[in-house]
């Protein structure tokens, strides 16, 4: 990742510990963690790459993992940290790195990892198969991954409602039905936007064999200010609707069309 990413997350890490907390992108929140409550062992030390201020880890803390932080802002370190001796929990270790140096890590020492964030942020493919090829390195055989993308197609949908003013250029929609690449003036800093073939392709490059994917926004994607609206004025609505887009996220006609993509992928034995 680039300065400039480094510098966009220290700059709003307490943004980003809250984000999570905003009636739209909780969607998001639950749907990864229920994934995360499928498919993750039931025990074992998990490897959270790109944790931001530690709104999983806290969760795998909870339920009992041994979690070790590895994060590119130092600010997001330090907020996750305290967070998580607020709540009277340990982390096994916290790393101040950038996901592509992964190779600090030592090989097969992890019964799952978490890809939440990095793969937004990085343009080169080479760099982005590296983190993929090294989180494979530093699973035990039969270890889980689950990798996170910003997927193009769900972002075309999503600037229907909150950025639809871009589409005078009827070119920036037709790029989004591809993957691609923005700057910070574009995107909301340095990005990377994949779409569910792309994703799926460069997984398996890896190594990896894929067990599913998901949609995190599930059926509501692209629908901010309607959720927005109903969590305001109508909660019990709004419960039942976060409730269910989460428990379908993975249903193949929601999966493609959302702005973020969840893949879980695990390293075969023997391996």
């Amino acid at each position: 990742m680039s300065e400039i990413v480094r510098d966009y997350y220290d700059e709003h890490a307490l943004q980003e510990w809250f984000r999570l907390d905003d009636p739209y992108s909780r969607i998001e929140f639950i749907s990864t963690l229920k994934i995360i409550k499928r498919y993750l062992p039931a025990s074992g030390h998990i490897c959270d790459i790109g944790s931001g201020p530690g709104r999983y880890s806290i969760e795998l803390l909870k339920q009992g993992y041994q979690a070790t932080l590895f994060e590119l802002s130092g600010k997001e370190l330090e907020l996750a940290k305290s967070r998580i001796q607020e709540e009277g929990l340990q982390a096994e270790d916290y790393i101040c790195e950038d996901a592509r140096n992964l190779h600090v890590l030592k090989a097969s020492i992890y019964d799952a990892a978490l890809v939440l964030g990095p793969l937004y942020h990085v343009h080169n493919s080479e760099d982005r198969h590296s983190i993929i090829q090294e989180t494979y390195r530093i699973l035990k055989p039969g270890g889980v991954a689950i990798f996170s993308y910003i997927n193009a197609w769900g972002v075309l949908k999503a600037g229907v409602s909150e950025f639809s003013e871009s589409y005078k250029d009827i070119e920036q929609i037709y790029d989004l039905l591809h993957e691609i690449e923005v700057d910070e003036n574009r995107g909301f800093t340095e990005c990377y936007f994949s779409t569910p073939v792309d994703a799926r392709s460069e997984v398996m490059r890896g190594g990896f064999e894929i067990v599913t994917y998901a949609g995190a926004e599930g059926f509501l994607a692209g629908m901010r200010t309607e959720v927005t609206r109903l969590y305001q004025e109508n909660r019990t609505v709004y419960d039942n609707l976060l409730q269910a887009a989460s428990e379908t996220c993975d249903a193949a006609q929601y999966r493609d069309a959302t702005e973020h993509l969840v893949i879980v992928a695990v390293k075969r034995h023997g391996d």
